[in-house]
């Protein structure tokens, strides 16, 4: 099943787009949306070991299925001031 990842601040800009499409087979974790995203889009993967995901605008952990209709987000680190 084809997922659209929405990516923020670095994660966009070195996918060079605001949302990604990744396949995932049914019962995929979110530490398996990781591993997809970092073979679809290099450059990415670097970021994605110290970026959060989202399912459904809440936190999750490696260990979560992801179902077919859920939200996805990768959001990285950011520092402030």
């Amino acid at each position: 099943m084809t997922h659209t990842v929405r990516l923020f601040a670095r994660g966009r800009e070195l996918a060079g787009a605001d949302a990604v499409p990744v396949e995932l087979p049914a019962g995929a974790t979110v530490a398996d949306l990781r591993r997809a995203l970092a073979e679809r889009y290099p450059a990415l993967a670097g970021l994605l070991a110290a970026s959060a995901v989202a399912v459904n605008h809440d936190f999750a952990e490696d260990a979560d299925v992801i179902a077919p209709a859920d939200e996805l987000a990768v959001i990285p680190p950011v520092s402030g001031g």
